[in-house]
């Protein structure tokens, strides 16, 4: 027997502690559950994570690095973690294409999610095995709770290895919300077969929405699943295949023989027992305890198996430098050894958690800046599309050093972190880097080495502060007869507007206004290029905040393709008006604008708040960048002009009439700073799918750091 027992999917696994509770950001309430793949990996629905961060449940963004609270029950009790996506299959419907329409699309695929978290020493019950889903199959289902009595036993009805419908007893408990992402346990085989997807309403009332008087006809205790079948061949798409290959060690593994003989000449046997215990512990493994010790190439072939076991002993024998060096570098020849121990791993990842998000969402920014010639990342690791795999992509990673000294090369996770302390607060900067410090020191990589590093992207810092701002082009946009503008227009590259047009007496339709400005962005392209879509600031008064400039469109007979202004170039609003009248805020607007990545971000949707509440809110917060209004049109005018005349310098809102924004929800997962250009992605997608994107957002967007010309302020305002 080996002497290291891995825990590997167990056929004597309680099917009840493989349930674990996905909980809801907001209240705690469990929004689904998950099922145990391995030690620290769960498996569960994308509508569940979506839930549990408070989206539309067919929201097919990747999480990226927000994270989930989970809860993993055992026999003694419960152990609450944060988990992050690692792996991420958004619902899609049938034909493959995205946005799955609630209440419509009764089926769908994808729909998956793998998420990560770091269990305590032995604090992860047995992940089970897996087997087909097939029909006739009796199964047990469990309440995302995992209350001993929530158990739903159902027989499966049909299943062609990507949907499997079951039906459930008549009596006893049924299958409904917060069952989604729970696995189906097979009695008959100790596995699971798949996960519970959605459960089939009674049909309900058109008025009252109650489920109408059950009849015998009616459909009963049905719900559909995701078979293991499916399962499996969707997360080997997106690359996650080794979550059921497993990373066994080959006996030919080019580091194993060199791991030996070290093991050997560093380790006596009594040492190695103690070693052997403390590092079983650490990976979460069983181990014998009869004081005896393992073989020194059972131990290596562990460093080859597990992939934080090499890091985790070289942490333990820190003091010993020539033994971690010896042995770190053995372990470059592996494949397998990550970069961090369990430790460094779950310190990172905390350091990390209390970065706010608008800085956090910058990662994909540091990374592409610390690694410019990194090759492409996999799918689920992929900067710019949020992966969650990201961090432990960039462990394997290897680094790079322009120092002349011998040594080690600053691995490309350590170059990252560098990169992101340099854009957050300086208490979370001293935190990434004394951990950087300490992973440095341990891999013997000189301080010479990791100063560069650090000079690099303080240099990045000084750059991106130089170059943040964008052209921009301003047009000055008044109301003339009928529905006809004047329009003054400035151009800004950088040192300060520019008046380009000065015939004010001119009026243009919103064709033709579209037409003239087009005109001016391609005169700008050519007087100053750069790779950089101009912003488009519409100056205008508290009358004219609501005016549809984003949508108005040059598309004349010769024209090959249209021209809409908003959905072609960022384009926002400015009423400096506001700011003027009220100039005792001007201040607390500036000081609002230095902290726009740090800032807080507030919304508004109470429909019995007033001005006045919505002023004492906007004290009470001095911090607040960034509000989100999502009232009907009689409040949100009065609130959006209470909230600029105070100095919040972005505001969002929908000149629409609908009760509740979809733009408004759908814009609130982008960052402060790239909301121009995630509006102008809303416009340019309400043209594509005007009936998934049927918002029309507005972005007030007040830039402290620029200037607006003097013309404008001290010109009257008002007729």
């Amino acid at each position: 027997m080996s002497w290291f027992r891995s825990a590997a999917p167990s056929a004597t696994a309680d099917p009840r502690y493989c349930v674990v509770s996905v909980l809801r950001s907001r209240g705690g309430k469990a929004a689904g559950a998950g099922v145990l793949l391995a030690p620290g990996t769960l498996l569960t629905c994308a509508h569940v994570v979506n839930d549990a961060l408070g989206r539309g449940p067919f929201d097919s963004r990747a999480p990226g690095h927000a994270t989930v609270s989970i809860a993993v029950h055992d026999p003694v009790g419960t152990s609450g973690y944060e988990g992050r996506t690692v792996y991420w299959v958004p619902p899609r419907r049938l034909d493959g294409s995205p946005g799955v329409r609630e209440g419509v699309d009764q089926e769908w695929l994808g729909d998956l999610a793998v998420v990560r978290f770091d269990p305590e020493p032995g604090g992860s019950p047995e992940p089970p095995q897996w087997r087909p889903m097939a029909e006739g199959q009796s199964l047990r289902a469990w309440h995302s709770t995992g209350l001993r009595s929530s158990f739903a036993d159902v027989t499966v009805g049909s299943c062609d290895e990507v949907f499997g419908y079951v039906d459930g007893l008549p009596t006893g408990m049924a299958i409904g919300p917060a069952y989604s992402g729970g696995p189906l346990w097979a009695a008959a085989h100790n596995a699971v077969v798949g996960i519970v997807a959605a459960h089939i309403m009674p049909p309900a009332d058109p008025v009252t929405g109650r489920p109408r008087p059950y009849s015998s006809q009616h459909l009963a205790r049905r719900s559909w699943c995701i078979p293991w079948q499916r399962v499996e061949s969707e997360l080997r798409a997106v690359g996650a295949g080794r979550l059921f290959d497993g990373a066994g060690a080959a006996t030919d593994d080019p580091a194993l023989l060199l791991l030996t003989e070290l093991i050997e000449q560093f380790m006596p046997s009594t040492l190695r027992a103690e070693r052997a215990v403390s590092l079983a512990r650490l990976c979460g493994l069983g181990y014998r305890d009869d004081g005896s010790a393992p073989g020194p190439e059972e131990f290596a072939r562990l460093l080859v198996t597990e992939p934080r076991a090499l890091a985790t002993l070289t942490e333990a024998l820190r003091h010993e430098a020539r033994a971690v060096r010896q042995l770190l570098a053995a372990g470059r020849l592996s494949s397998v050894p990550h970069l961090l121990s369990h430790r460094e791993h779950r310190n990172l990842h905390s350091l990390l958690g209390a970065v706010p998000g608008p800085v956090m969402a910058r990662l994909p920014e540091a990374v592409r800046a610390a690694l410019p010639l990194a090759a492409a990342f996999p799918a689920e690791a992929d900067p710019d599309t949020g992966g969650g795999g990201l961090l432990d992509h960039l462990e394997r990673l290897p680094g790079d050093s322009r120092t002349e000294q011998t040594g080690p090369r600053v691995p490309g996770l350590l170059r990252v972190v560098e990169y992101l302390a340099a854009l957050c607060s300086p208490a979370q900067r001293a935190g990434l880097r004394l951990w950087s410090d300490g992973v440095a020191q341990r891999l013997g990589i000189p301080r010479s080495a990791l100063r560069e590093r650090r000079s690099d992207a303080e240099e990045w810092i000084q750059t991106l502060t130089e170059r943040s701002a964008p052209p921009r082009v301003l047009v000055h946009v008044t109301r003339g007869a009928g529905n006809r503008f004047r329009l003054r227009v400035w151009c800004d590259e950088g040192a300060g507007p520019r008046q380009v047009s000065t015939d004010g007496d001119v009026t243009y339709s919103g064709s033709e206004a579209a037409q003239e400005l087009l005109r001016v962005l391609e005169s700008f392209y050519r007087a100053a290029p750069d790779d950089r879509r101009p912003l488009v600031e519409a100056l205008v008064d508290r009358a004219g905040l609501n005016l549809p400039i984003d949508e108005w469109e040059s598309f004349g007979p010769e024209d090959v393709v249209p021209g809409v202004i908003g959905a072609e170039y960022p384009l926002v609003v400015n009423c400096p008006e506001l700011l003027r009248r009220n100039e005792r805020f001007l201040p607390d607007w500036r000081r609002r604008w230095r902290q726009l990545d740090t800032g807080m971000s507030l919304r508004f949707s109470d429909e019995a708040a007033g001005p006045r509440e919505i002023y004492g809110a906007l004290m009470d917060r001095m911090d607040a960048v960034r509000v989100a209004v999502d009232v009907p049109p009689r409040l949100r005018d009065e609130i959006v002009q209470v909230c600029l005349a105070v100095g919040v310098p972005v505001v969002v809102w929908d000149r629409g009439a609908g009760p509740r924004s979809h733009a408004v929800d759908h814009i609130s997962e982008v960052t402060t700073r790239q909301l121009p250009e995630g509006v102008r992605s809303y416009r340019a997608k309400t043209l594509r799918r005007p009936a998934d994107y049927p918002g029309r957002p507005v972005l007030a967007w007040a830039d402290a750091d620029r200037t607006v010309p003097q013309l404008l302020l001290s010109e009257p305002r008002e007729n």
